[in-house]
């Protein structure tokens, strides 16, 4: 497992350790706001495009060769730019990542689930969420100090010495796991699955979840300017969330192996204290702020590992990697619309009005999922 955790980080860390650095130490890649997007939204972009279709070829050949596969294609995307050292390659670089991150992310979440008994999914899950948390949280930070010390070519090297040693080291740990025997699967069945309760409830707690901490990160910061605060109280925030969320994630795993808390309540519970945690960002003050970070952090902490273990628990075991990779599209959708929805609502109104627009959607959430529960009752009766 620990290869796996590896490369949650890897992944984590590549995408946050990069674009944290981009605009304040690049200038001469980085020549205005609209190419900082661009870059910014080619790894993503990548990800959004590419994920279900590796996670689909690593139900095909097994999910270890493009683990492998994608870990070797991110350390060569990463060392591209730092032999070559131009603006130019910097974009085919950092499409490259994205591109080699869609093929081992979904991969090391179907053996995270294959590896393991489900009586043990939400431990498995709960850990590889912690390392992958620690990747967002030391990704900026370490990122910065490499960028400082070295320029942004240190930092490529560094991810290209990262995918190599990770590659190597699954190479030699993670057991060959077989592809499992598939029945014939239609477009119509394909459809019928992905949009059954089963799929579309995790998911989209899971979609809620990266919504809300994307938010959290981008625009807390900014409500801590407005309030008379320094860099170090929002920086101090943002820590804050990224560390109740990883903190979380292994004590609510365990608890779902115990049984002592339900995917549906835990996820019901997740979005209702992530929500809190949006309507308490509404605060003035660096009060309402700070506890704005812990709530969100803790209820996506919770939301996460219960989530995926949801998935594992449902998917068919032959379509493991196509499930993993179709629910990763979903948190980058959420990843993507959580802010452009908050930045939407404050553009008319105020951030306030964002924050709780985005807290009353979330708030919405279980009561969906307790409405799929009282409707299978009467049919399991």
């Amino acid at each position: 497992m620990w290869p796996l955790y590896a490369a949650g980080f890897t992944t984590a860390f590549g995408a946050h350790g990069i674009a944290a650095n981009l605009g304040g130490f690049s200038d001469d890649a980085v020549t205005s706001l609209l190419v900082l997007g661009g870059l910014l939204a080619l790894y993503d972009g990548a990800e959004v495009l590419l994920k279900p279709v590796f996670g689909t070829l690593a139900d095909r050949i097994g999910a270890r060769p493009v683990l492998l596969g994608g870990l070797a294609a991110f350390a060569a995307a990463s060392a591209l730019y730092a032999v070559v050292d131009s603006p130019g390659w910097l974009w085919a670089a950092r499409l490259g990542q994205g591109a080699a991150a869609s093929a081992f992310s979904p991969s090391a979440s179907a053996l995270v689930a294959r590896l393991n008994p489900a009586a043990k999914h939400g431990r498995a899950f709960g850990g590889y969420g912690f390392y992958k948390s620690v990747g967002y949280t030391l990704g900026p930070l370490l990122g910065g100090v490499l960028v400082w010390a070295g320029g942004l070519r240190l930092l490529f090297t560094v991810m290209a010495l990262l995918g190599v040693v990770v590659a190597a080291w699954a190479a030699l740990a993670v057991p060959a796991v077989a592809p499992l025997p598939r029945s014939r699967q239609t477009v119509l069945d394909l459809a019928r699955r992905l949009t059954s309760r089963s799929f579309l409830a995790p998911t989209a707690a899971l979609a809620g979840a990266t919504a809300a901490l994307s938010v959290g990160v981008g625009f807390l910061p900014v409500s801590g300017a407005a309030a008379g605060l320094g860099t170090v109280a929002t920086g101090a925030a943002v820590s804050a969330l990224a560390a109740c969320a990883a903190v979380v994630q292994p004590a609510a795993g365990r608890a779902l192996d115990s049984a002592r808390i339900t995917t549906r309540t835990g996820l019901s519970a997740g979005l209702l204290i992530t929500a809190a945690g949006l309507g308490c960002a509404t605060l003035p003050g660096l009060p309402g702020i700070l506890t704005g970070a812990a709530l969100i952090g803790a209820g996506t902490g919770l939301i996460t590992p219960l989530g995926f273990a949801a998935l594992a628990a449902t998917a068919p075991a032959e379509r493991l990697g196509q499930t993993m990779g179709s629910a990763e599209l979903g948190r980058e959708l959420g990843d993507a619309g959580g802010p452009l929805l908050v930045a939407a609502v404050a553009t008319f109104t105020t951030l306030t009005h964002g924050f709780a627009v985005l807290a009353v959607i979330l708030a919405i959430g279980p009561a969906f999922l307790l409405a799929g529960h009282r409707a299978k009752t009467p049919a399991a009766r």
